[in-house]
């Protein structure tokens, strides 16, 4: 066994070299991008200001490629699906007071969908700091309290030295499971002050494996093998930990239907006989997840959307596997087992007993065909056939992303991911304008296959800034941008709950002429040719705008 103090740390000849003799000119900012470089990162996102300039004229001496938004919430989004398409930490550079602020929405978002980015924002001068009111621009009495109750962790730097070791650690938090964001604060005068530190190199922030205590998947994996009725449910933790294929597995070899929450959509083949698909918001999915007598819950904290709206009372033993402790039985007592999905999945694959349930699929039908039948009686054609065309023309392997928005509302139960880690939404936090800019940073992590962007008229003002961007980068999104004048959600809810709505209905652009302006195609489409229009436009390189004007209803809610 190797200890610490066994380790050979003395530098080469050419590491002793390079650290006595380090190129001039260097400041703070080298000393972040480097830190960055020697992480790991390749593609930072981020929006420069004035405190911030330092890191930013840091970049043009990397080998960093930046990927500059126009509005820095846009730019936290971007951050958060690169973070979960590659499952690796996303640079997001900030600047001080508004353009720090700007990004909180964002890192919500990152915080609910365990997005790991890795936020780096500037300070006001050092001096300047600890509450006093010395009226420097920008300035905040506590910046970093801002970010405590949304990120993980905050690191604050004040001398140059300190720098790797923060970002560093900032890292390393990120992602440790659950992943998600981190906010690191650098003074401006730090990161402009001329160092002479030896250029950072490879740093070990390596985190560490959240593995399940024996005992208790001993206890589990007891429980589901005696088990008449198993049932899994498989949240957003599966499709992070990379265990779709240890879930599959342990499903077939339990004959355990499984259903998936909105975050955890294609961690389980959609038309597996064993699938009860995403259906959650249906009383008849609600029912028979109550009737399970062992219920395993991997990587979902069954919050409200995948509990319908706390209606869900199980009657049998729930054994929860969850890598965020605070979501560990925080809504249903139960055999709670704080873990990585996947090794807790391995863990329990090794150890239960198979089971033959000729039933399950049988039940499995059964359910799916109630489920049908309830959305047959609603008269809603128009929004399965909107939903298809979209599934249609979408390749299988190219990820979308979707902004909160009726069509997304209804892919969330009704989508068939094809492949996990593929179908990413902004239902963790909820917030407006996450699809397109998104999307962008999905396609700055691979560029080589098409992406899809789905918007409301309302989502799509939050983000058509961003048209220059994806202009500016040429990445590869097709941004579908189903136009019904108003916020559609909130219009029914409104009328649902009021008789009428108010403050719902939008004065809006010509979104095809604007996205023009921007360089970008664009094309207005129908119900009857949005198949033919998506193909086109995914076929096509550089970004795209479809414009489908529909009025979209949701199906009835059973929750009430």
């Amino acid at each position: 066994m190797t200890h610490d103090h066994d380790l050979d740390l003395r530098p080469t000849k050419a590491q002793t070299a390079a650290a006595l003799n380090p190129p001039a000119g260097r400041n703070g900012g080298d000393l972040v991008v480097e830190t960055l470089e020697g992480l790991g990162a390749t593609t930072v996102f981020g929006l420069p200001g004035q405190h911030a300039l330092g890191m930013f004229d840091a970049l043009r001496r990397s080998k960093l490629d930046y990927v500059g938004l126009r509005v820095e919430n846009n730019a936290g989004f971007a951050a958060d699906a690169y973070g979960r398409v590659t499952g690796q930490a996303a640079p997001l550079l900030l600047s001080t007071g508004p353009g720090a602020l700007m990004s909180l929405a964002a890192l919500q978002e990152a915080a609910a969908a365990s997005a790991p980015v890795l936020a780096v924002g500037s300070q006001v001068p050092t001096a300047g700091l600890g509450g006093g009111r010395h009226g420097h621009l920008h300035e905040l009495r506590d910046q970093q309290a801002s970010f405590r109750d949304i990120v993980k962790s905050v690191h604050t730097v004040r001398t140059a030295s300190q720098i790797p070791s923060a970002i560093a650690a900032a890292w390393e938090s990120a992602l440790t499971a659950p992943h998600g964001p981190v906010w690191v604060e650098i003074p401006q005068d730090v990161l402009l002050a001329e160092t002479m530190l030896p250029v950072v190199t490879a740093l070990d922030a390596t985190p560490d494996d959240v593995l399940p205590r024996p005992e208790l998947t001993a206890v589990a994996a007891d429980l589901l093998s005696r088990a008449v009725r198993p049932v899994i449910i498989a949240g957003g933790g599966v499709v992070r930990s990379d265990a779709s294929g240890k879930l599959l597995a342990l499903a077939e070899k339990l004959d355990a239907p499984v259903v998936t929450t909105f975050g955890g959509k294609g961690a389980f083949p959609w038309e597996h006989p064993l699938s009860l698909q995403s259906w959650l918001e249906d009383r008849h999915t609600t029912d028979f997840l109550e009737a399970a007598d062992v219920l395993l819950v991997v990587g979902s904290g069954l919050g409200e959307l995948s509990s319908n709206y706390h209606t869900f009372a199980p009657r049998g033993r729930v054994v929860q596997i969850e890598a965020d402790l605070g979501k560990l039985e925080s809504n249903h007592a139960g055999l709670g087992i704080h873990a990585d999905a996947r090794l807790a999945l391995s863990a329990l694959l090794e150890t239960v007993t198979e089971r033959d349930d000729p039933s399950a699929a049988d039940a499995v039908r059964d359910v799916l065909s109630r489920v049908r039948e309830r959305i047959a009686s609603q008269e809603l054609t128009l929004e399965q056939r909107v939903l298809a065309s979209v599934r249609e023309a979408l390749p299988d392997t190219s990820p979308s992303f979707w902004d909160m928005t009726i069509l997304a509302y209804w892919a969330w139960s009704a989508f068939d991911a094809r492949h996990p880690n593929t179908m990413h939404s902004a239902q963790g936090a909820g917030g407006l304008g996450y699809g397109f800019p998104a999307a962008l940073g999905a396609a700055a992590a691979d560029p080589t296959r098409p992406v899809l962007a789905v918007s409301g008229d309302g989502g799509a003002m939050y983000s058509i800034a961003e048209l220059a961007t994806a202009r500016q980068y040429d990445f590869p999104v097709t941004w579908l941008i189903v136009d019904d004048g108003g916020y559609g959600i909130l219009r029914e809810y409104m009328t649902d709950a009021f008789g009428e709505a108010t403050a719902t209905e939008l004065s809006r652009p010509d979104f095809v002429a604007l996205a023009e302006s921007f360089g970008v195609p664009a094309t207005r489409t129908s119900v009857e040719s949005l198949t033919e229009d998506l193909e086109k436009a995914f076929a096509e390189p550089g970004p795209s705008v479809v414009v489908l004007p529909a009025v979209l209803r949701m199906f009835a809610p059973t929750h009430t």
